[in-house]
């Protein structure tokens, strides 16, 4: 069944190569001879049939895709009502090594079954997205959101150390094309040298330590591996080797600033992406790997772990306050509240772990959609993302406006939000732990009241900026978009046990077994 799941986007892939679109025709310089304005004619004519070929490809592509994207959706909620959540073992387990060269090991767990579903989930959201407004190179621009989807999917389920690292670093040429190529902006190509640059440097630490786990242990397993009684001293320089790949990839401070630079010059979908799933590869990573195999490290360098996040939460939320670009405030605050995810993880105990994982998914449907409002809707509108710019749009987008506020409220952790039952838990979790740590983690939820609500009240409300015409209410795909986001955010908010149950025996295991 992981099989499948991995195998249906590639599948959509080769559905959209054989697709081509319409040739590019050339202009005709106009004479006023009889003749000349005869082949005029001809020629426009051609142009038009072109473009109605080309307008058909397009529409042919993006319902492949979108169609590719939701059979996943359907597989993996079919995956999620057949998993057993009583147990710790791994389920679907499948394992291809008929070749020399290639072993492939994927199974899942309560842990990777949830990321599975956030990132089948957002993939059709990412596609509808920019729908209609992206039809330029756009079968490359399907073909890399259907790819990462299965090496998102991929770097979740395998149940290889060294072949996570593969699916881990995978993403980073595919994320370099969609903001390279697709995305706007003046500095683009900076913003994707520097989120490049940035996690593959991060990353080569990691690859050593799987290295050097190899060359100790003899496998990169992760069943084996857990076997092994490792040293406190060799654990130490492991886990730095891998927390460096991690908190690149989360990001922490000192490693922040190529995060804001990418949202804001990423198309929408890669801001989606980046925001829902591809942050949460290095949440993964600490459940995996740090937490699980270097237990003794992680106790000893807790302190330091504490000390980097509340850096990172602090930085990141007074940062957010002085923004004035929509995109890079919704970015800096992605930062702080991953910041508390982080918390969460390393509380050495059950009520901090589950809630930094509530909140990483819950963070995966609320970061979105503020992505989708401030990054989609006003800039297909108004055309700008300055705060400035933006005033008074509850006269003329009142259904806009309110989808917006609620958001809003559950960017800053309102009750009855997976959002505030992720940040309370986790904030109750390193309370047991550290409670002056949880007292600054604290902070964050007032400094996160502070910028949404500015950033809210400013484009929402008062005299109706001068700047920008009347602008239309959302249409029905911006509609659905917002809603299919709001709806788990409030459900998992009320009913947080669907996901809680089959957490609650992993990450037991993860502290007891």
């Amino acid at each position: 069944m992981l099989t499948l799941l991995i195998l249906i986007p590639i599948l959509g892939v080769f559905c959209l190569l054989p697709i081509h679109s319409a040739p590019i025709s050339f202009s005709p310089s106009y004479a006023s001879s009889p003749s000349a304005l005869s082949s005029v004619a001809s020629v426009e004519a051609r142009q038009e049939s072109f473009g109605k070929i080309e307008e058909e490809s397009n529409k042919k592509m993006k319902k492949i895709a979108l169609t590719t994207s939701l059979i996943n959706l359907f597989v993996s909620l079919f995956i999620w009502f057949e998993f057993d959540s009583s147990t710790t073992q791994f389920q679907f387990v499948s394992e291809f090594n008929q070749l020399n060269f290639c072993h492939l090991n994927f199974g899942i767990d309560g842990v990777s079954l949830f990321f599975v579903l956030l990132t089948t989930f957002v993939t059709p959201i990412a596609l509808l997205s920019n729908y209609i407004n992206l039809n330029k190179n756009l079968k490359l621009f399907l073909i890399s959101l259907l790819l990462l989807e299965s090496l998102q999917i991929c770097a979740f389920v395998s149940l290889d150390l060294l072949l996570f690292y593969i699916f881990f670093e995978s993403v980073l040429p595919l994320l370099f094309i969609v903001i390279l190529i697709f995305g706007h902006g003046k500095d683009k190509v900076r913003s994707a040298q520097l989120l490049f640059l940035y996690t593959l440097a991060g990353s080569l630490p990691m690859l050593l330590c799987i290295l050097g786990l190899f060359s100790y242990i003899g496998s990169t397993d992760f069943q084996l591996i857990s076997l092994y009684g490792i040293k406190l001293d060799s654990q130490i320089w492991l886990w730095l080797g891998f927390f460096l790949a991690f908190a690149v990839k989360t990001p922490l401070f000192p490693f922040i600033i190529w995060l804001p630079k990418a949202h804001s010059d990423s198309p929408l979908a890669g801001s989606i992406l980046l925001a829902a799933t591809i942050l949460k590869l290095a949440t993964y990573g600490y459940f995996r790997v740090l937490i699980n195999y270097f237990p003794d490290a992680t106790y000893f360098l807790s302190p330091l772990i504490m000390t980097i996040g509340a850096i990172s939460l602090i930085y990141a939320s007074l940062t957010t306050v002085i923004q004035q670009d929509t995109k890079k405030l919704i970015a800096y605050s992605s930062v702080a509240h991953m910041s508390i995810v982080v918390f969460g993880l390393f509380s050495n105990n059950i009520q901090g772990i589950e809630g930094a994982l509530l909140l990483a998914i819950g963070h995966g449907f609320v970061s979105p959609a503020l992505f989708s409002c401030v990054g989609g809707v006003l800039v297909d509108r108004a055309d700008t993302r300055v705060i400035y710019y933006l005033r008074g749009l509850a006269l003329c987008m009142p259904v806009f406006t309110i989808l917006f506020f609620v958001f809003t409220l559950a960017n800053t952790g309102i009750p009855l939000t997976i959002n505030f039952l992720g940040e309370q838990l986790s904030l109750i979790g390193i309370w047991q732990l550290n409670p002056v740590i949880a007292a600054l983690g604290a902070t964050g939820i007032v400094l996160s009241a502070c910028y949404s609500l500015f950033l809210y009240n400013r484009v929402s409300y008062g005299s109706y900026s001068p700047h920008i015409l009347p602008l239309k209410d959302l249409n029905r795909r911006e509609y659905q978009l917002l809603i299919s986001l709001l709806i788990p955010t409030v459900l998992f908010g009320i009913i947080p046990n669907v996901i809680l149950n089959p957490l609650h025996v992993t990450s037991s295991a993860l502290l007891y077994s």
